[in-house]
C-alpha cells in the first residue's frame, strides 16, 4: 500500500500529527495529496545531490500541477484551481534557481511521514501485547495523577488563604496603631469583632492545613504501601528474567510532588508562627494546634523520605549469569536513587555502603525445634564505598549514586569458622545484604535514610555460579520477605505454575522467546509424571538444585541451565524463530512424527546430556507402510562450536543401499521444507554438489560419529 494511503487510514491522533506536519511551509498538503503516487516514486534522495535530476523533477512537478489545474477548471472547482495555480507560482519563485532545495524539502516531508507511520505501528504492537491487568494499572495511575493534581491545587488554595490571612492581620494592626496614634481608644466591640474575624480565619486556615495533611497522608499510604511495594515486587521478578517495567520516573514524580507539598505545609506553619509572634490573644488556635500539625507534617515527611531511598539497580557483575551473584575479587556495580528530587540537594548528600554483618547465633524454629543458623562468611568491600547523590549520572536527571567499581574480599576467620548447626547451608545458600546510608537535610529537617539491596550470594569460583544463580532464582520466586537472609534454612517448595513461569523467564530474558505451554507441559511431565493437571504439583528446593534426576548424575537445574546456555550460545536464532520444538519427550515425539510424511523431522533437547544437547528425529516408512522414527545421538557444545547446527541439518547424510549418501531430513515439523526453514541461515547460499564440504561435515558423513538411537 502506498505511504500516503497508509497515512490516511491512521487513527485521528496520528492524523493530527500529519496535519501539524503540513502546517509548515514547503510542501502544501494539497500538492502532496493530488500528486501522491508520482511523489513517492521519484528518487528525491539522489536529486538532493544531482542538480540535473533535481531540475527535471522540478519541471515535471510543474507540469503535473498544470494538469491538475486543467482538471479543476473542467470540473469547475473554483477554489482548488485557484490554490493549485498559487502553489505553482510559489514553487517557481522559490525553487527555479534551487531545484535541489525542493528535492531536499520533499525528502524531509516523506521521512517525517515515515516516522509517524513507525510510531503508529509501534503503538499498535504495544497495544496488542497489553493485557487486562496492565490496563487496570493504567487506570489506577491516571486516578493517582488526578489526586496529585488535586493536592497541588489544594496547596495553592491554602497559600492564597494564608496571604489573605496575613493581609487581614496587617489591616487589624494598621487600624489598631492608627487609633493609638490619634489618641483614640478603639471601642471594645470593634476590637472584639476584628479579633473574632481574625480568630475565625486562623481556625479555618488550621482546619485546611489539617485536611491537606489528611490528603497527603492518603496519597503517601498509596505510594508506600501499594505503588512502591508493587515496584519492588516487579524489580524482584525482573532480576530473575520477568519482562516487568521497573522504571522509577513515575514514582519519582509522585514522591516529589507529595514531598514538595509537605515542605510547603511546613512553610505555612512557619508563617503562622511568625504571625502569632506579631499578634496573639487568649485561646489563640495557632498556639494550641500548630505543634500538633508540625509534628504530624514532620512525621509524614520522615516516612516519605525513608521510603523514597531505594536501590534502583541491584548488585551485579558485568559477566555474571544475572544480578545478585557476586564473586570475590571481581568488580560489581550497584545504583541507589532518592525518589524525592530537589535540585538544590545535587551533590549534597553522600551515600555510604556496607555489607551486612550476620549474627553468629541467629535462632530460628522449624517444626517446633530451635536451631542456630550458620555463621556466615564476612567480607570487606573494596573500592570507593562513598558517593554523592547527583543528577549527572542518571539519564532522566534523577538523584542517584552509581557505584561502579566495587569488589569483595573475604575476611580470614581466626576462630573455628562456621558454627555447628542442625541444618548446614552451602556457600551458595548464604544470603548477604548490602546496606546504603545517607542523611537528608533541608530547611531544618534532618532524616537518616537507609536502603537495602536484595540478598546476594557471594562465590569465590566461577564453578559456583550456576548453583548460586539457582539460589537467587528460588529466593526471588518464593520469598515474601526481601530481607530474609535465613531463607534456605527453612526453604519452601514451589508450586508448578510459579516454577514454570520462572523457567520461561530464563529463556525469555536470554533469547527473547519464552517457553510455550506445550514445552512447559513436557517439563512438568519430566518432573511429576503424567497428571491431569499440574497446578497443584510442588517442587522442593532439593529436587530442583540438589538431588540428581532419576538415572542421571546431574540435577534438574544443571540439565535445564545447560540447555539454556547451549541455546543462547549456539542456537538462539533457530530458537527465536520457532524452529526448535526443544522440550518434547520421546513418546510425544513418536506420536507427532508417525502421522507425517516421510522425511518430516523435529528438533528436541536431549534428556541425558548434562551440559545440554540437541538432536533431531525423523520418520521413515517401511515397505508395508509402518512408520519408523529414527534419531541420532545428541549434538553438544563441542560439536556446535565446530559447525553451526543448521549446517549439520543441511548436510546430514546416511548411507543407503550401495553406499549412496542421502539426507533423510526433508520437512521441518509440521510440514515446512527444510531449505525454506533454514535457508536464511546457510553459510553458502548456493549449495549443490560443487560446494566443498567442510571437514567436520565429512567426519559426520563418513565416520558416522552420531549413531542412531
Amino acid at each position: 500500500m502506498a505511504q500516503w494511503e497508509r497515512l490516511r487510514q491512521l487513527h485521528s491522533v496520528y492524523q493530527q500529527q500529519l496535519d501539524e506536519l503540513y502546517d509548515r511551509d514547503g510542501l502544501p498538503m494539497d500538492v502532496r495529496y493530488y500528486l501522491a503516487a508520482w511523489i513517492e516514486k521519484q528518487e528525491w534522495e539522489r536529486a538532493v545531490r544531482d542538480y540535473d535530476l533535481a531540475m527535471v523533477l522540478f519541471q515535471v512537478l510543474l507540469d503535473n500541477l498544470d494538469t491538475q489545474h486543467s482538471r479543476f477548471v473542467q470540473e469547475e472547482q473554483f477554489l482548488l484551481k485557484h490554490n493549485i495555480r498559487r502553489y505553482k507560482q510559489n514553487f517557481q519563485q522559490k525553487y527555479q534557481e534551487q531545484p535541489c532545495t525542493l528535492a531536499s524539502t520533499i525528502l524531509w516531508f516523506l521521512q517525517k511521514e515515515k516516522e509517524i507511520l513507525e510510531t503508529a505501528e509501534l503503538d499498535m504492537q504495544v497495544k496488542l501485547l497489553q493485557v487486562e491487568p496492565e490496563q487496570m494499572e493504567t487506570d489506577s495511575q491516571k486516578d493517582l495523577e488526578r489526586r496529585m493534581a488535586g493536592l497541588r491545587n489544594e496547596v495553592q488554595c491554602v497559600e492564597h488563604a494564608l496571604t489573605c490571612l496575613e493581609e487581614q492581620q496587617d489591616e487589624f494592626d494598621f487600624k489598631y496603631k492608627t487609633h493609638q496614634m490619634e489618641g483614640k481608644l478603639m471601642k471594645n466591640y470593634i476590637l472584639q469583632m476584628l479579633i473574632n474575624r481574625l480568630d475565625e480565619c486562623r481556625k479555618t486556615m488550621l482546619s485546611n492545613l489539617g485536611k491537606l495533611l489528611d490528603r497527603s497522608e492518603e496519597l503517601l499510604s498509596v505510594l508506600v504501601k501499594k505503588e512502591l511495594l508493587e515496584w519492588q515486587k516487579r524489580q524482584q521478578k525482573a532480576c530473575i528474567g520477568a519482562p516487568d517495567n521497573v522504571c522509577l520516573d513515575q514514582l519519582e514524580n509522585w514522591f516529589t510532588c507529595v514531598a514538595v507539598c509537605l515542605f510547603q505545609v511546613r512553610e505555612f506553619l512557619s508563617k503562622l508562627q511568625e504571625l502569632m509572634g506579631k499578634l496573639t490573644y487568649p485561646n489563640d488556635p495557632v498556639k494550641a494546634q500548630k505543634p500538633v500539625l508540625q509534628s504530624r507534617v514532620d512525621s509524614l515527611l520522615t516516612e516519605l523520605l525513608k521510603s523514597a531511598f531505594v536501590v534502583e539497580t541491584q548488585p551485579s557483575m558485568p559477566q555474571g549469569k544475572g544480578p545478585l551473584v557476586l564473586r570475590t575479587n571481581v568488580q560489581f556495580s550497584v545504583k541507589t536513587r532518592l525518589l524525592v528530587k530537589f535540585p538544590e540537594l545535587n551533590h549534597a548528600m553522600r551515600v555510604t555502603l556496607q555489607l551486612s554483618l550476620q549474627l553468629s547465633c541467629l535462632m530460628r524454629w522449624i517444626v517446633g525445634k530451635p536451631f542456630y543458623a550458620c555463621r556466615y562468611r564476612r567480607f570487606n568491600v573494596l573500592g570507593s564505598n562513598s558517593k554523592a547523590l547527583n543528577m549527572a549520572e542518571s539519564q532522566t536527571g534523577g538523584m542517584v549514586a552509581d557505584f561502579r567499581h566495587l569488589t569483595l574480599k573475604e575476611q580470614k576467620s581466626g576462630g573455628s569458622g562456621k558454627g555447628v548447626n542442625d541444618i548446614s547451608l552451602s556457600v551458595t545458600e548464604e544470603l548477604h545484604i548490602i546496606y546504603f546510608d545517607t542523611v537528608f537535610e533541608m530547611k531544618g529537617l534532618s532524616v537518616n535514610l537507609q536502603a537495602a539491596s536484595l540478598p546476594v550470594v557471594v562465590i569465590s569460583n566461577s564453578s559456583q555460579q550456576q548453583s548460586a544463580w539457582s539460589s537467587i532464582l528460588w529466593f526471588n520466586m518464593l520469598s515474601q520477605d526481601p530481607k530474609d537472609i535465613t531463607f534456605f534454612a527453612n526453604c519452601p517448595a514451589a508450586m508448578w505454575p510459579q516454577l514454570g513461569e520462572m523457567l520461561s523467564w530464563q529463556f525469555l530474558s536470554a533469547t527473547k522467546r519464552g517457553l510455550e505451554p506445550e514445552q512447559l507441559d513436557m517439563i512438568a511431565y519430566k518432573l511429576f509424571g503424567k497428571q491431569q493437571n499440574y497446578d497443584s504439583c510442588k517442587m522442593t528446593w532439593s529436587r530442583f538444585s540438589k538431588e540428581n534426576v532419576p538415572n542421571a548424575n546431574f540435577t534438574f537445574w544443571v540439565w535445564f541451565d545447560g540447555i539454556l546456555v547451549l541455546v543462547k550460545t549456539y542456537l538462539e536464532n533457530l530458537w527465536r524463530d520457532g524452529s526448535i520444538m526443544g522440550f518434547v519427550s520421546k513418546a510425544r515425539e513418536k506420536t507427532l512424527l508417525k502421522k507425517k510424511q516421510t522425511g518430516t523431522f523435529l528438533l528436541r533437547f536431549s534428556e541425558s546430556v548434562r551440559d545440554g544437547g540437541i538432536t533431531f528425529s525423523w520418520v521413515e516408512y517401511s515397505p508395508t507402510g509402518e512408520p519408523d522414527v529414527k534419531s541420532v545421538q545428541p549434538f553438544t557444545k563441542v560439536d556446535l562450536s565446530q559447525i553451526p547446527f543448521h549446517e549439520i541439518i543441511r548436510n546430514f547424510q546416511i548411507f543407503e543401499a550401495e553406499n549412496v549418501p542421502e539426507n533423510p531430513l526433508l520437512y521441518l515439523y509440521p510440514n515446512t521444507p527444510k531449505d525454506e526453514a533454514f535457508g536464511k541461515y546457510y553459510t553458502d547460499k548456493t549449495g549443490g554438489e560443487d560446494t566443498q564440504t567442510p571437514l567436520p561435515l565429512l567426519m559426520f558423513q563418513i565416520s558416522c560419529s552420531k549413531k542412531f538411537v
